[in-house]
């Protein structure tokens, strides 16, 4: 079933924004005459690498600054990328690998190897199920640009406050999952497009249900400032990215 949710939605929704992604890609060529496409390794089910193809937002070479964690006043963002970063374009393209296999439309968010060598022995539980476009963690960290806004290290600051609390959160998603919890994770998606705060109150009422601890409840509500915290698995917080 959720196989084929996955190629279903993808193909639908694909299509039907076909001529919308069709002018995005010609304003993004026409910027430097360069791919609209930003084909990046990622790793998946099983710590396999695949290929995930995002609408390209950056200058090209921007992946070989060394910086994998991307804040909203980033240099490296051209201006239809903004455009693309702020309405979330480039998540749209990662259907084609949801069609093709590769994701699944609900799952813990790919990582680049940089960031899987990190992991702790319980962190890498999130590649035993295909990584997705959409969970817990992404609701909660939709505005992740602007949380690493003015940040000097953005990695480590990355590692540091957002991490942790994503991690566990996807954890929660390997060892909770059913095909209806990705039904609602689906809905809390697609409410969050038109209210955000709606969609934290009712993710938040899920992981109640769902017998959660308080304290990544409170972090999921989002109210209060985020906080340096060890990643699962370790009580030591990540000094250094």
């Amino acid at each position: 079933m959720k196989r084929l949710l996955d190629i279903l939605f993808s193909g639908t929704v694909l299509l039907a924004a076909s001529p919308v992604l069709a002018v995005i890609m010609l304003l993004v060529w026409l910027q430097d005459f360069h791919s609209p496409f930003y084909v990046a390794s990622r790793v998946g089910l099983k710590e396999k690498p695949f290929r995930m193809v995002k609408m390209r937002s950056m200058v090209i070479g921007a992946d070989r600054t060394g910086v994998d964690s991307t804040k909203t006043d980033d240099p490296r963002i051209t201006v239809v990328g903004r455009f693309i970063r702020r309405f979330k374009i480039d998540e749209v393209t990662q259907l084609w690998n949801v069609f093709t296999g590769d994701m699944s439309l609900v799952g813990p968010r790919p990582n680049v190897q940089r960031d899987v060598d990190l992991y702790t022995k319980e962190e890498h539980q999130l590649l035993s199920v295909k990584p997705g476009i959409t969970d817990f963690a992404s609701i909660v960290f939709a505005d992740e640009g602007e949380i690493l806004k003015g940040s000097l290290k953005p990695d480590l600051k990355y590692n540091q406050v957002i991490r942790p609390w994503k991690s566990r959160l996807g954890l929660l998603y390997v060892t909770r999952r059913t095909f209806w919890l990705d039904i609602k994770l689906i809905g809390l998606t697609l409410i969050a497009l038109v209210s955000r705060e709606e969609a934290l109150r009712l993710l938040c009422r899920e992981l109640e249900r769902l017998g959660v601890e308080s304290q990544i409840r409170t972090v999921a509500e989002r109210k209060n400032p985020l906080y340096a915290y060890p990643p699962p698995g370790t009580t030591e917080i990540v000094s250094a990215r």
